[in-house]
């Protein structure tokens, strides 16, 4: 085995530290609270007898506004 005074075993040393630095800091960067999918969808339910998309007035106004 290497002694401490050795180059070998003081570069492995310092490459596993900054290995672990660098997962520390992924794992920092990664959100703690995941949302589901579903409970976005619970959150806000759909109007009963609603045909989705609508072009109201302002929706039509914008459309006016892009025509070139």
């Amino acid at each position: 085995m290497h002694t401490p005074q050795d180059p070998i075993a003081r570069r492995r040393l310092f490459k596993t530290a900054g290995a672990a630095g660098a997962l520390v800091a992924v794992a920092a960067a990664v959100p703690l609270v995941r949302r589901e999918p579903e409970a976005d969808a619970a959150a806000k339910p759909v109007p009963q007898g609603s045909a989705g998309y609508r072009a109201t007035e302002h929706v039509l106004r914008y459309y006016e506004t892009t025509r070139t």
